[in-house]
């Protein structure tokens, strides 16, 4: 009897060590598909704090970008273009390499001029795109309503490749 007490309570321990190991645990931050985001907390256009946490409970398309990139100025007309049909389901935060930019307000009127309406967040110590590890321009980042990095794309998107990133997270 004593044997088979220990073995229900054995069982019972392994059962819950599974548990705690494939359902508790929370996503180890870092930049490999399948961990958490790192947080950070940028100025926007405007002069607001954000932080990428702040974008949890929605799908982001996280891009870094700069005003002198020439694949980024062809990129950000595609996504606004997803920023418009997707809002309910996904936003786009375009973090800007403000520290290589003649100033703040270069990248306003580069903003205001391309008629972009997403949130666009000011890296001016470098903080977001070092901590993302971000060396070429543009880099986006595909980021589940947990804040859970699903997808990464180094350089230029098109429509069909946003299109097709975004069907994952869905």
């Amino acid at each position: 009897m004593k044997k088979i007490i220990a073995g229900i309570f054995l069982i019972c321990l392994i059962i819950i060590a599974l548990w705690q190991s494939f359902f508790l645990k929370e996503a180890e931050i870092g930049l490999e598909k399948g961990n958490k985001a790192p947080d950070f907390e940028l100025l926007t256009l405007e002069g607001e704090k954000v932080s990428i946490s702040d974008f949890e409970g929605k799908n982001v398309i996280l891009n870094f970008w700069a005003t002198w990139c020439k694949p980024c100025e062809k990129e950000m007309p595609e996504l606004e273009k997803v920023y418009q049909q997707n809002k309910d389901e996904v936003t786009v935060v375009a973090v800007n390499f403000t520290v290589s930019e003649k100033n703040v307000e270069s990248v306003q009127s580069y903003i205001k001029q391309g008629g972009y309406t997403f949130p666009v967040l000011l890296d001016q110590k470098n903080k977001a795109n070092s901590s993302f590890e971000v060396l070429s321009y543009p880099t986006t980042y595909f980021l589940d309503e947990n804040g859970i990095i699903r997808d990464k794309v180094i350089g230029q998107m098109t429509d069909e490749i946003i299109e097709n990133k975004l069907k994952k997270l869905k």
